[in-house]
This record gives C-alpha cells, structure tokens and sequence, in this order.
C-alpha cells in the first residue's frame, strides 16, 4: 500500500495509484486558526494519554512492594505476578473495544467524560485493595479507563485538528502519555523509602514501603483524573461526529470557532462528501467491506507492532531488568526515573517534527534504531555487561521509540480510517494493540526464563525488522492531508 491501493470495482480487481502528496487545508490559511481553542481542546483530551501512561506504568514501581503485601513469591506464585502486571491490559482490551462503537453513538466527549471518572474510582480502589483479588478486579476496571482513553483521545483531537497541525496534535497525545510515564516513575521513586539491606522477610514486611507505599502510588492518580473530569466539560464535541449525526448547526458553530467561515464551509462540504460516497452501509458492514480489508489489515499491523517491538517491558519489567544490570531496587526506580525522562523529551521532539518530516520516515526509523539498538543491548548482556553501559542503551531504546513508533503510529491510526467508521475501526485496532500487550507483558517471564535476558532483546530485534520491511511496502505518507483525501487515498477512491 506504500504505493498502490487495491479496490474491487463492476467483481474486477482493479489497480489504483494513490495520490496522498500533500496539499492545502480546505479552508483558511494556517493563520486563521483559533489555536488557543484548539490547543486547549486538544490538551484536554490528552489528559487522558496522560492518566494512560501513569495507570499503565505505575504498577512497575509499586509490585516489588504489593507483591510481599499479598504473599506473592517469584517462584511459586509466578502465575500470579504475571496476572497482576497483565490484568489491566485485559481491561484494556474491553476498553477499547466498547470505546469505538459507543462513541460512535454516544459522541467523543460523553466516553472521554465516563474514561475520566472511571480512572478516579479505580485509583483510590486499587490502593485501598486489602485481598489480592480486589487488587485485580479495581486494576482491570482501571484497565478499561485506560482502554477508552488510549481510543478516544488521539479520535477526538485528530477529528477537531485542522489538516496542517493534525499530527502536531496528535502526537501532543503521545507527550502527555510521557509525561505520566515520568509522573509515575518519579512519584514511584519519591513515594518508595530507603530500605536497608538484608532485612529479614518479616521485617520487609512491617516497612512503610509494603504497609502504605505502594497504596499512594496508585491512590496519586485521582488527582490528575479529576482535572480530566472537569476539563470535559469545557471543551466541544467532535464536529466531524456531529456532523456525521446530522447535527450541522453544532458542527459549524465549532468549526467556525476553530477557523473561520470559510474554513467551516469547506469541512463541511468536505466530510458530507465523504459521508455521501460511503452510501446507506450500516458502519459493521462498512467496517467488514472488502474495499476496508487493507486499511484494517494495515492499522491492525501497526498497531501489533507498536507493542511487539518490546519496549513496553521495559516500562513494565524495569527494576527486574536494571536488577539484571546489577542494580538495587532504589538505584533501579531512579534509572527508571531516567527512562521516562529520556521519553518525555523524545515525545517533545516528535510534536515538533511530524508534521514536516511525515509519518512514514518517522515509523521507519523507529523500527530500524529499535533493531539496531536491541542488536548491541542483547550482545551488551550476553557479554555480561553491567551497570552504565545498559542503561545508557536502555534509555536509548526507550528515546528512540518514543519520538517515532509511539506518537506516530496513533497520528497514522487516527487519520487513517473513514469518519463514519473511525471509531469502530480504531476500536478494532487498538483491542489488537491492547491483545498483543497482553501477550508481551504476560510472556515476558517465560521468555526471559527460555532465552535469557539477551536472547529475548535478540528476538525483539527479528520483530523490529519484520516490522520496518511491512512499513517499507505498506504505509504511504498522510501528512498535510485531510482525513477525507486521506480516506479516498486508501481506499482507491
């Protein structure tokens, strides 16, 4: 599809080149943007990639903590911790599955409002959790808000984004995703206290680390969640969603506020096009088309790949990797600090390129630095290197997937799928992105165990490979284009 998409006209398979070279936004020029409305808007829905990336990377500080609270042992309960770092991913799955077709009925900002209230509850129940079964059921309920969130906000911000800036914004979802990376690693370290060495299990045990620590840890993240709560309701509903529910006032008094008359004219004429040539198809049936099947085939492999690339365990896995290098656990929480700044500032500067540079550049030199980054890290490790040397290629690999396959592939999911299915279809790939999550963070001690620390980094370096070969002949550029001329690119149209 890097060049050529295929659509089945009068039973005949017919070859269409597609045309996605940029050009000019429908409307006014860039200068005519409201942007204080659109940022403000745009960072309102990011706050839920922020609540995603601390929810999701939380759990890495507090388990060495939880885990003696509730008499899990590495050996003997390995079922069990596995469960517990996976569980979320499973409510993530339900999440984003349940997103898509309900904000396709029920509107962007009704979701992003229920997503914000379900990380408020499930935080303080998580920490409050005094068996290890209600530990699981508040973390997979939490996995749910982080489901719907990591669905909905890069839909809403691309659908209210103008064409030149989409990915800007879009890719400020993934900043604010760092951003509670790093906010949950450094309260992590700040919250866990200095433990002394070689304590004996019962003493661990009586330490305000293990009694209360890990408990406001999760119990934190309340505070940014409420801030979510109340920003939904400043903040308007997608106008391609009102418009695609036949509520054209709404959607031109929005779209005149972000750009003027002129701007709300052509997006209208625009998407009503759109919407008119994708004909009486209930969206299931539109989604299941078989002018769909390689759009979808494509944003499920993206998606895939996002996660089997690997880096997720290190969010998750950190201290048992920084363990293997030889550190403590305050020495490992501080050097996870360290990654999740490294991907903060890599987020920072993915913003600031990729409406320039483009998607497809950007995917694929993330997959092949992942690749060649993995390739020395699993030599490093073979040859018994410990100490500084993983680190640096650790926080290597996390800023070189954070400025590239993180940000980008939700600008490309996002912009890729026809309005009158986008939710569903990002529903879609995301339960395949939160499926394949779920795969990597349970397998990741069995594999470890199987191939070693290097022969698992070796084998995230064939799928990093795999990957920039499927982005090479698959993936064409979108960038300074409209979600509508990047439908018809796709789809042959």
């Amino acid at each position: 599809m890097g060049k050529h998409a295929f659509s089945r006209r009068r039973g005949k398979e017919k070859e269409t080149p597609i045309s996605l070279a940029p050009t000019k936004a429908p409307g006014a020029s860039v200068d005519w943007f409201n942007r204080v409305f659109i940022w403000r808007a745009a960072l309102v829905a990011a706050i839920g990639g922020l609540l995603f990336g601390y929810d999701w990377v939380v759990i890495g500080g507090a388990s060495p903590f939880y885990q003696l609270y509730f008499h899990l042992h590495a050996k003997s309960d390995a079922w069990a911790i596995g469960w517990a770092m996976g569980c979320a991913v499973m409510g993530g799955i339900i999440g984003a599955t349940v997103a898509g077709p309900l904000s396709d009925k029920f509107g962007r900002k009704r979701l992003l409002f229920a997503a914000a209230g379900l990380f408020c509850l499930t935080s303080i129940g998580t920490g409050a959790a005094d068996a290890f079964h209600t530990f699981v059921l508040w973390r997979i309920l939490g996995g749910v808000a982080i489901g719907m969130a990591s669905n909905l906000s890069p839909v809403y911000i691309a659908e209210i984004a103008p064409a030149a800036i989409r990915g800007k914004l879009v890719a400020a979802n993934q900043l604010a995703i760092a951003f509670g990376v790093v906010a949950a690693q450094a309260v992590n370290w700040l919250i866990a206290q200095p433990v002394a060495a070689h304590l004996t299990h019962a003493q661990l045990m009586q330490t305000w680390n293990v009694r209360f620590g890990w408990r406001w840890m999760f119990i934190a993240t309340a505070c940014p969640a409420f801030l979510f709560l109340l920003g939904v309701f400043t903040v308007p509903e997608s106008p391609r969603w009102l418009l695609k529910t036949g509520k054209l006032a709404e959607a031109k008094k929005i779209l005149t506020r972000i750009g003027g008359a002129a701007y709300a004219t052509a997006s209208i004429d625009s998407v009503n096009a759109g919407l008119a040539e994708e004909g009486n198809l209930k969206p299931l049936a539109e989604l299941i088309h078989p002018k769909m099947r390689p759009v979808l085939t494509l944003g499920i492999v993206l998606a895939v790949f996002q996660q089997w690339c690997g880096i997720n365990v290190i969010f998750n896995y950190g201290p048992t990797i920084f363990k293997s290098a030889g550190y403590k656990i305050n020495g490992a929480l501080f050097n996870i600090v360290l990654t999740g700044v490294a991907a903060f500032f890599a987020a920072l500067l993915a913003m600031a390129i990729v409406d320039h540079v483009g998607r497809r550049i950007m995917m694929l030199a993330g997959a092949l630095g992942l690749a060649a980054t993995y390739f020395v890290l699993a030599l490093s490790i073979h040859n018994h290197a410990v100490g500084l040397p993983v680190v640096i290629l650790v926080v290597a690999a996390v800023g070189i997937y954070s400025a590239t396959l993180a940000p980008v592939t939700w600008v490309v999911l996002s912009e890729i799928f026809p309005t009158r299915v986008r939710g569903a279809a990002m529903s879609v790939s995301t339960f395949a992105l939160w499926t394949a999550c779920f795969i990597l963070t349970f397998t990741f001690p069995s594999i470890k165990a199987h191939l070693g620390l290097a022969g698992t980094f070796a084998l995230y370096d064939v799928i990093c490979l795999l990957g920039a070969v499927f982005i090479f002949l698959r993936l064409a550029e979108t960038k300074g284009r409209t979600l509508e001329q990047i439908e018809h690119g796709f789809l042959g149209e």
